[in-house]
């Protein structure tokens, strides 16, 4: 992975821990045991720091930075999903910010919250724990059910298990050129996309 040292502080990463090769780690960045960062995500702790806790994945495309000084913490076992971009924010733990949201300086998502896709949190913004937000600007919209915080939890499992699998079982290679005859499949799962219901 791209990894950059910068004014003397080194990124630190946890050996159980998946950071993916085009994943670009900057400066003040401590991703913890059991993290997963996915391909081209950017984590730039070159002003302030960056905390990846036990379990947490940043997955695809996902950008964190922050003002000087300033802590973006995504606690344990917290979920940013793909586009997602965190400015200077505190993820609670066991929340989940969804795909293309964006949250900014010195909000505070409550722990097992679910900010929704494509949601813009303004500066400063703050949640009771097991909300569900929602909207640009965002609003808290109602509180999450326990199966929906089950639900997250059970994604963010497939995260750590993807996170020990990548670490076993990820290899560059060559494209093939056609389809072999008997390709092999994926590992199922039971977790399935949250009804719309």
């Amino acid at each position: 992975m791209p990894c950059y040292r910068y004014a003397g502080v080194t990124p630190v990463v946890h050996p159980d821990a998946y950071v993916h090769p085009t994943a670009v780690l900057i400066g003040d960045v401590i991703v913890g045991a059991g993290c997963y960062v996915g391909p081209l995500a950017s984590l730039r702790g070159d002003f302030g720091r960056i905390v990846l806790e036990e379990g947490a994945n940043l997955q695809d495309t996902c950008v964190i930075h922050g003002f000087p000084a300033s802590v973006t913490r995504i606690a344990r076992n917290g979920h940013i999903g793909h586009g997602a971009v965190l400015h200077g924010c505190q993820i609670g733990e066991d929340a989940m910010v969804g795909m293309n949201a964006v949250v900014m300086d010195d909000a505070q998502i409550a722990p097992r919250s679910i900010v929704a896709a494509c949601a813009f949190v303004k500066a400063g913004f703050s949640c009771e724990e097991q909300s569900l937000v929602m909207g640009a600007p965002a609003r808290v919209s109602r509180q999450l059910t326990d199966k929906e915080v089950r639900w997250k939890q059970a994604g963010t499992r497939e995260y750590q298990v993807l996170a020990q699998r990548c670490r076993e079982a990820m290899e560059e290679c060559a494209p093939l050129t056609e389809l072999e005859a008997e390709r092999p499949s994926l590992p199922a799962s039971e977790v399935k996309p949250k009804d719309a219901s």
